[in-house]
């Protein structure tokens, strides 16, 4: 149900083309959409049922505004613009660039061939991208072997090393025509685009002729770059005669999830794959529509000759993208093409619905693991639990942390972090009633759930400490057991029952294999939490030892950098700012910048000695 305040906004809305951002309780945009028309589409959130990732969106809106464009393609333009700059939760999100190389040409007047990571609109030429970052990189240093450009930084008076290899045309003691260039990047570009057949000859001949005269490491160097030409360049076979760059884009939608699969058809070639998965709020063809636009935003793109989508994407929404990328969007009706895009489209399917199963797999085995504990303790079903381990440094800043698994995934949200009031020395006993009695207590005067089973990290004695606190003080029955490890800090089995008996679970039981990974989360939070106090107690001592430095002035410090080396970095100007005065400021930026040199030459002091020893 609308609140009063949407309900008027969404009667004021006009009937016509623009974008729609919509707003959490903090005032936060948290989703950006387009639309034909503004009021038809807006009131579809609130006045429709919705499931899934669309439900969740609109139980969190509080509130919405619109900005009005003249045309569809600027509503477009401005969607696009608008995600990336507000980034909302739920909207579709592309990293930036693919991670795979490039092999460019620079466009330069003594251009060099070289691997590049990033596609920028310089005048260069661009291949790729390889997913094989090593093939590339070897491809690379073939071509400047075969068709040189130049190698070195530039005329430097002189012939470099290059050169007199034959790989540099000589641009470092003399100019080189233009003609020339222009040859060697013509041979380049034929090589990269495919036809490698006279190059892979040359290859093959040669290595049979360093193999026939026993030159064997030649022979194998030979061998090698045949099959980083085979990766790069022909490592997949011929689809078709024509030789047009094409991305072909097919999707697949179930349970309000989105499966997309992108092929890249090159030098007639399937040369990869990209897959992605995301929960949708908006229908298949605007989600597709926008995806694609930001697919080709990114840092890392390049724009095909041809872009191919399923017949599911209308016309209308085909001529937008065609119109804003410049590139023509079609849906493929026979051969080949379409071979692909009905390959695309089942590859999709096939993704999704692996997630599906591996979720319900992973479920499955949660819950029986689950239900393993409770068997290996003779109690009845368990599905909470809450786990506590303790962390000090030679008995100084004690701390305790819980963690808490339900239906055996953590809820860190639950997760409790304790500094210790009543122990100053290392105590398990001690500690471990602590935090058992302000744990409990506060769940009793909250009226709070209690867990269906404690662990301690400690064995016997923080489990017996831990029941003592339960039974006696707080008249609580929660089973609670001890994680027992082995020599090797690991979990072994679990300790339970009047007699502290070992019960010895199956180590490769998933019911075990829950327990390790709750033992872990437990020891690796309280060890965090216990590491950020000593370092923060460890910095707040040396502060107070410096001259004019008091309780406020230490806070202040410790708020604003939280390190020596942030505060021997800033300038005097900035502590003056904070509220120091300008003699505390002076004698605090002298005193940290002394005791972070201290520290280096330490450091150094300890190498040195290394090194002699």
């Amino acid at each position: 149900m609308a609140s009063e305040h949407i309900e008027h906004k969404l009667t004021l809305l006009p009937p016509m083309p623009g974008c729609y951002l919509m707003k959490d309780i903090n005032g936060k945009i948290i989703y950006v959409g387009k639309a034909k028309n503004l009021k038809n589409r807006v009131r579809s959130y609130f006045k429709s049922s919705h499931e899934g990732k669309t439900a969740q969106l609109v139980a969190h809106i509080v509130d919405f505004e619109t900005i009005v464009t003249s045309t569809d393609k600027e509503a477009f333009l401005l969607e696009i613009t608008l995600i990336q700059k507000h980034q909302p939760y739920y909207n579709i999100k592309l990293k930036r660039g693919t991670g795979y190389p490039y092999i460019k040409i620079t466009h330069e007047r003594d251009p060099r061939i070289i691997i590049a990571n990033d596609v920028k609109h310089d005048g260069g030429y661009y291949f790729g991208p390889y997913p094989n970052v090593y093939a590339a990189e070897e491809t690379l240093h073939f071509l400047q072997k075969v068709y040189p450009l130049r190698r070195c930084s530039g005329y430097q008076g002189r012939p470099c090393l290059y050169y007199h290899m034959g790989q540099c045309l000589g641009a470092c003691f003399k100019e080189v025509p233009e003609s020339a260039y222009d040859e060697q990047i013509k041979r380049i570009k034929s090589f990269l685009n495919g036809n490698t057949a006279r190059v892979i000859k040359h290859l093959q001949t040669q290595m049979k002729e360093a193999a026939a005269s026993l030159e064997f490491e030649r022979a194998a160097d030979l061998r090698d770059q045949l099959h980083y030409i085979d990766v790069t360049v022909e490592k997949q076979k011929i689809i078709s005669n024509d030789q047009t760059p094409r991305d072909i884009f097919n999707f697949y939608l179930d349970k309000g999830w989105l499966s997309i699969q992108v092929f890249f058809v090159r030098q007639a070639r399937l040369m990869k794959r990209e897959k992605r998965l995301f929960p949708v709020v908006s229908t298949a063809p605007e989600e597709m529509q926008t995806f694609i636009m930001q697919f080709y935003n990114r840092k890392n793109a390049v724009l095909p000759r041809e872009i191919l989508v399923p017949s599911s994407i209308d016309e209308e929404t085909r001529d937008s993208i065609e119109d804003v990328l410049n590139v023509p969007v079609n849906v493929p009706q026979r051969g080949v093409r379409r071979d692909l895009m009905e390959m695309a489209g089942k590859n999709a399917r096939l993704v999704l619905e692996e997630k599906f199963r591996l979720l319900e797999l992973d479920e499955h085995k949660t819950t029986g693991a689950m239900q393993e504990i409770a068997d290996a303790l003779g109690l009845p079903p368990v599905s909470k639990i809450e786990a506590f381990d303790h962390s000090h440094e030679q008995g100084a800043d004690l701390v305790s942390a819980m963690v808490v698994f339900e239906n055996g995934r953590p809820n860190k949200k639950l997760y409790r972090k304790y500094k210790l009031r009543t122990v100053d020395h290392a105590d398990e006993t001690a500690s471990t009633m602590e935090v058992i009695r302000r744990r409990y207590t506060r769940l009793l005067k909250e009226h709070a759930d209690m867990p269906d089973l404690i662990l301690m990290d400690g064995g016997a004695i923080q489990m017996n400490a831990a029941k003592d606190v339960l039974e006696n003080e707080l008249g609580l029955d929660i089973p609670v057991a001890g994680m027992v490890k082995n020599d090797h800090h690991r979990t072994a089995d679990l300790m339970f029952g009047e007699d502290d008996e070992h019960l010895n679970l199956d180590p490769k039981s998933q019911g075990f294999y829950l327990l390790q990974r709750i033992q872990d989360e437990v020891h690796r939070f309280a060890i965090t939490f216990h590491r950020q106090l000593h370092n923060k107690n460890s910095l707040s001592s040396r502060l107070d030892q410096i001259q004019g430095v008091g309780p406020k002035t230490r806070a202040k410090l410790l708020k604003k950098y939280g390190s020596l080396k942030k505060i021997a970095a800033a300038p005097v100007s900035d502590l003056h700012e904070l509220g120091l005065s300008e003699t505390v400021a002076q004698t605090v930026h002298v005193a940290v910048a002394a005791m972070v040199t201290g520290e280096a030459q330490q450091s150094l002091s300890y190498l040195d000695r290394q090194q002699t020893i």
